[in-house]
């Protein structure tokens, strides 16, 4: 017993022994890994596992205690956590891809400051008022992409400022310093430090490097936002002094001496003034390219539009069906008219564009309409046109001559009297034009006025107005011609559109010209006038205070009880539900359908129409209420008054609006459907929101309520289709063989007419009257009810002869 409590207890000592070395174990080798690898290619858990190096330590006590302390994975998350950190500022900084972008378009825009400042210190000569007018534009637009600019370094150096407080509070981390403090844990994560110290380098550069860069283009941007004012304040300045100096004296009268030799013209005058035009207009038109886009997709819209009807025609073999149309400015190939499309809508897109760019487009639609009216203008007109052509061009020239102001006063006068003189030559000639020309009357008119104002002012010292009232009397002649021809190039367009159409669909070739070409004429009279009212406001150096004054005006939010609104969100509201309300008028035009009888037989056409309609007006009321930016408390409010209304006396009226939508899905009547409502018989013209048009077979349209038509009973005799059974009596004297009239004879003259239905039989029924005559009736159905008259009448002359053949008296 003795001997085995001493071997218990040696046991006992030896076991003790081998649990005070816990930290012992087998060396892991080192894992040779690239010096500077970002991502680890193995997982963290066999990465750490390999890499560990343990040292042997003596006894910890604490392990056998409750206090919290960090074990070796802690510390190795905690790492980990650094390694994911200075792995991502690499990827953050790579999404930095707008810096040299932005740093290449701020240079371009210092160099077009420099001009701006350039042109604006110039003071020896007025500036051009659409220069001034384009350089507010352009500083507007300058200013927009500075914005844009700003807004992503901002958001970039949001993001190294996030990255550098990472950074920083890795400075304060305990693990970390505890393991850069201790020898163990120093020798336990030698590689990973290693690594860490080579990433650590690479962040710190690229954070330092992309902070610089960052910083150093917002202080350009800011710079630029700081010209950008104060260049956007002196061109305000100009603009002004046009408006409350004009009508002042701004130089010597033209007849008094010169008191100082001013600016000499330099060889060097002519190309600076284009070098400056030039670089200003690429710049202009490399930050508004998004209107011109619109512009030429319009144009393409057009001349495919045109091209694409001629070439129907010419497959349909059906070209000669236009002849009578007289068309004067479309034609299979619809290369000038597109342009004539194009640059009348031009300063529409551009309106403050440089003054070479509106020059440009004005002197190529000069040309275009040139090559255009020479087959349509006599030669004595032509020969005004080509002279006017010649005084358009002198105005530019001597503007972009870079002339001292002396010097273009006097070239401006003598131009502005030869002017004067040209127009009084046309305008008083006995020559007289007549017919659709007698408008260019009014637009000489007004040239011979704004030129004689152009040449007073000149004289008594007022060079901005006499440049004002000189290029507008050009432009307003020139944009006047130009709309006439645009106007019934528009209106041939939609008349070549509804011949199409028709000729498509089977429609008979001709239909009643005048009230379509009179509302097509007054649609596009009425977009040419705006079009002229916008440049010739905007050539007057109105435009802008007329806009701001509207703005303001339309802008102002109103109040009325409760009830909160502006006058802009009401007109737009009441615009876009015009606008809806034009479109669903004439819509049918682009599909042939001008309201006569040839469209009725085509019934889905005028249902999918009639659909058509109906979406434009709803969708329309929505859009409006959406674009006004009316609250949707307030529409209820505007309902709510309206059910009022509809309680007091609009119950009829939305009873019809009611009824012709429950007419439009349910379909009891269609378009085009034969039907009996009461004592009136015909054929359903329109079925419109509110009424329905009948047509009766003596061409009376009847115009009925739709709640009458709903409330009413129908016979509609072509619901399910066009069958109708028809009888013809006929009264004879009874023949001595009751066989000579031959029944299966009348039937197979009957079956010989094409709009007899086949499949069923015609009926002979005869019976007698009086003892000497009797009453032969012939039953038959037919395919189409509207060729009723015209089947019966052949089918009874063709019955009455074959009786007389026989010798039976018809009585």
């Amino acid at each position: 017993m003795k001997y085995f409590l001493i071997l218990a207890i040696g046991m006992l000592v030896i076991i003790g022994s081998k649990a005070q070395d816990t930290t012992k174990g087998p060396v892991a080798k080192p894992v040779t890994t690239k010096e500077d690898s970002v991502k680890p290619v193995r997982r963290k858990t066999e990465l750490y596992r390999e890499t560990f190096k343990h040292v042997r330590r003596k006894f910890d006590s604490t392990l056998f205690t409750t206090i919290d302390v960090p074990t070796t994975s802690d510390y190795a998350e905690d790492l980990e956590r650094v390694y994911e950190l200075l792995n991502r500022v690499p990827l953050i900084t790579e999404s930095f891809t707008r810096l040299t972008e932005i740093d290449n378009q701020l240079d371009l825009e210092d160099s077009a400051l420099n001009v701006l400042k350039e042109r604006m210190s110039q003071n020896d000569r007025t500036l051009n008022i659409r220069n001034l007018q384009m350089f507010n534009t352009l500083l507007d637009a300058l200013s927009g992409n500075v914005r844009g600019y700003a807004r992503t370094l901002n958001q970039y150096d949001t993001a190294l400022d996030g990255v550098r407080k990472e950074i920083a509070a890795l400075r304060k981390d305990t693990l970390i310093l505890h393991i850069f403090r201790d020898t163990a844990l120093k020798d336990t994560f030698q590689l990973q430090l290693q690594q860490m110290k080579a990433k650590w380098r690479q962040v710190d550069s690229l954070v330092a490097l992309n902070g610089n860069f960052v910083n150093a283009l917002k202080s350009e941007a800011s710079a630029h936002t700081i010209t950008i004012s104060d260049l956007s304040y002196r061109v305000d300045q100009a603009l002004k002094a046009v408006g409350s100096k004009a009508f002042g004296k701004e130089r010597r009268y033209l007849w008094e001496p010169r008191t100082n030799t001013g600016n000499v013209y330099s060889k060097n005058s002519f190309q600076q003034s284009i070098a400056s035009e030039q670089q200003l207009a690429r710049f202009y038109f490399a930050n508004n390219r998004t209107n011109r886009f619109w512009l030429l997709f319009t144009g393409l819209v057009f001349f495919f539009w045109i091209w694409f009807n001629f070439r129907t025609l010419r497959r349909l073999d059906k070209l000669k069906a236009i002849d009578s149309f007289h068309f004067s400015f479309v034609n299979p190939h619809p290369i000038a008219g597109s342009l004539v499309f194009i640059l009348s809508l031009a300063p529409l897109f551009d309106l403050h564009a440089p003054a070479i760019y509106i020059e440009s487009i004005e002197f190529l639609l000069m040309v275009v309409l040139t090559f255009i009216l020479r087959k349509h203008l006599s030669r004595y007109l032509f020969y005004g046109w080509c002279l006017f052509l010649f005084f358009f061009l002198l105005l530019p020239v001597i503007r972009i001559l870079g002339l001292p102001l002396s010097l273009q006063r006097w070239a401006e006068l003598i131009i502005d009297l030869a002017s004067l003189g040209f127009g009084c030559f046309y305008i008083f000639s006995k020559r007289r034009m007549g017919g659709q020309l007698r408008f260019v009357y009014v637009a000489a008119g007004l040239y011979l006025l704004l030129n004689l104002l152009a040449v007073v002012c000149n004289l008594f010292g007022r060079v901005t107005l006499s440049q004002i009232f000189g290029a507008t009397a050009v432009y307003s002649f020139a944009q006047t011609i130009s709309l006439a021809v645009f106007v019934r190039l528009v209106t041939e367009a939609f008349l070549l559109q509804i011949e199409t159409s028709r000729l498509r669909k089977g429609y008979p070739e001709g239909f009643d010209l005048g009230p379509v070409s009179k509302s097509l004429n007054r649609f596009a009279m009425s977009l040419a006038i705006i079009l002229w009212l916008i440049v010739f406001s905007t050539n007057l150096n109105l435009f802008d205070s007329l806009n701001d004054l509207l703005v303001d005006f339309f802008s102002t939010p109103r109040e009325v009880g409760s009830f909160a609104f502006t006058p802009g969100g009401l007109v737009l509201f009441l615009g876009i539900i015009w606008m809806a309300n034009f479109l669903q008028r004439f819509i049918a035009y682009f599909f042939g359908d001008t309201g006569d009888d040839a469209a009725m037989d085509d019934r889905g056409q005028r249902s999918r129409l009639l659909i058509t309609r109906l979406v434009l007006l709803i969708g329309g009321f929505l859009l409006a209420v959406a674009a006004s930016g009316l609250s949707v408390d307030r529409i209820t409010v505007i309902l709510g008054a309206l059910g009022v209304g509809v309680g007091l006396g609009l119950q009829n009226i939305v009873n019809n609006f009611v009824s012709g939508i429950i007419l439009i899905f349910d379909r009891p009547v269609r378009i085009g459907d034969t039907v009996e409502l009461g004592d009136k018989k015909g054929r359903v013209k329109e079925i419109g929101i509110r009424s329905s048009t009948i047509l009766t077979e003596e061409g009376a349209e009847v115009i009925i309520p739709n709640g009458d038509v709903l409330s009413s009973r129908i016979v509609n005799w072509t619901l399910s289709n066009n069958h109708v059974r028809l009888a013809l009596s006929f009264t004879i004297e009874k023949p001595a063989d009751p066989e000579a009239i031959e029944p299966e004879t009348i039937k197979d003259i009957v079956r010989k007419n094409d709009n007899v239905l086949d499949r069923r039989d015609p009926e002979i029924m005869l019976s007698a009257i009086s003892s000497k005559t009797e009453e032969l009736k012939v039953f038959f159905w037919i395919k189409d009810i509207t060729k009723t008259s015209y089947t019966t009448g052949e089918i009874r002359t063709s019955i009455y002869r074959h009786l007389d053949e026989k010798g039976i008296v018809v009585t």
